[in-house]
């Protein structure tokens, strides 16, 4: 029988201040995907302070710290490091400004928009109290700290020869912060997020005079029209009870008010969370991209790139289980909401546990001020938030790290010491 993993939490009001302390370091100093330099060597530090073994430079800025602790199972917990190209709008007073040159050479705004920061600052805070509390655990604990989440951080990692590397896990655990009220933890068995595929449009068309379009073929105009025959897709071709998002995220082409350009460049994520829907929105978009070309007199046909991909991350049943009940256990079943459906955003965890061939659980956790809740109650959360509450991504998006912090090393925990405590 399992023990209570209270013992794994001994300290941890000690410890919130400073780990609050370094959330805001971590917020004012974002680093794009692939660039987390600075966050690497800081998590690196801290975890050797801890007493953990370290590798560094693992798939790029990846670093991965493990601690044996006797004979018992090996458990992954995973944090992503990584920040967007997003200006942030907070007013928080250590709000970033940073900028930095993207992969494609362009200088971007850059903010941790999705919480990443936050992820970093929890697991060091569970690593932390795993290391103090020693004789509350038995096993090996693989804390990875992953760059570039969604854009190829994971999937590098594995190239990198993770899996021979570091221990291989019995279980792999991993969380993510959420628009919704501290204190509340959501997951659900069996799909948890969707899968993604981002591709990349070349519209070709014969540049010219902006004066005279009769002379050219406009690519911005062909564009236009295949954003908006895109969002038939799903409100026309995917049956309602299907889970399916296409979002043309990026437009760009042209330099001048006055110069009609020869190319224009489409941005695309689509979100599925069967194969066969998957398979229909790839479809889709190429059947359409080709169609407005042809109807628009292209001199050249266009061209599609796939930019990434990654398969749905799916909640093993009865891992979720156990991570389910101890979460009820400890924070009340008021505290956890089962998910009905799966998530639309995406993510590239599940990896980890396919190419091990273990178990996954991954679950969300609330950052936000309850008070920006009133009159919700948490079942309400499931179908959707209200409009005035900033989403991930966001440049509003304002984890409160009071409430935040120690909700999501408890979680972590609890859910680790699942395995580890007996």
């Amino acid at each position: 029988m399992t023990a209570s993993p209270a013992p794994l939490l001994t300290g941890i009001e000690d410890r919130l201040a400073s780990l609050q302390d370094l959330y805001r370091d971590l917020h004012a100093h974002p680093e794009l995907s692939h660039q987390e330099v600075r966050t690497a060597g800081i998590v690196a530090a801290r975890l050797r302070e801890q007493g953990w073994r370290v590798t560094e430079g693992v798939g790029g800025t990846g670093v991965v710290g493990t601690l044996a602790n006797g004979p018992g199972p090996v458990v992954l917990l995973r944090a992503d490091m990584d920040a967007l190209p997003v200006r942030e709008a907070t007013g928080l007073p250590y709000a970033s400004t940073r900028t930095a040159v993207d992969a494609d050479g362009e200088t971007v705004p850059v903010m941790h928009a999705c919480g990443h920061d936050l992820h970093v600052t929890c697991l060091l805070g569970a690593t932390a109290l795993l290391a103090a509390n020693r004789s509350a655990w038995r096993g090996t604990v693989v804390a990875v700290f992953q760059p570039a989440e969604e854009v190829g951080g994971a999937p590098a990692m594995l190239d990198d020869g993770f899996l021979d590397r570091f221990p291989r896990a019995d279980v792999c655990l991993a969380q993510h912060v959420a628009p919704a009220p501290a204190g509340l933890v959501a997951l659900r068995p069996g799909p948890m997020t969707a899968a993604a595929d981002g591709l990349a449009v070349r519209l070709h068309g014969r540049g010219g005079h902006g004066s005279s379009p009769a002379s050219t073929v406009d690519p911005v105009v062909m564009a236009a029209a295949v954003v908006l025959r895109l969002q038939t897709v799903v409100s026309r071709e995917v049956a309602p009870e299907r889970t399916a998002v296409l979002s043309v995220g990026s437009i760009n082409a042209g330099t001048r008010e006055n110069v009609i350009p020869d190319t224009a460049d489409l941005k695309l994520t689509l979100r599925s969370t069967t194969s066969d829907v998957r398979e229909q929105l790839l479809a889709a978009v190429e059947r359409i991209v080709q169609a407005e070309a042809a109807a628009s007199a292209a001199p050249k046909p266009p061209e599609t790139t796939l930019l990434s991909s990654f398969p749905a991350t799916v909640n093993d049943p009865a891992a979720s289980a156990t991570v389910d009940a101890a979460f009820r256990t400890a924070l009340g079943a008021d505290a956890v909401l089962t998910l009905p459906q799966p998530l639309t955003g995406a993510e590239d965890f599940g990896v980890f546990g396919s190419a091990l061939g273990v178990p996954s659980v991954y679950w969300v956790f609330g950052g936000l001020d309850p008070a920006g809740f009133a009159g919700l109650a948490p079942a309400d959360l499931a179908t959707g938030l209200p409009p005035h509450i900033p989403h991930n991504h966001s440049p509003l998006f304002a984890p409160v790290p009071e409430r935040a912090v120690r909700d999501g090393v408890r979680c972590l925990l609890l859910a680790a010491g699942a395995w580890l405590v007996r």
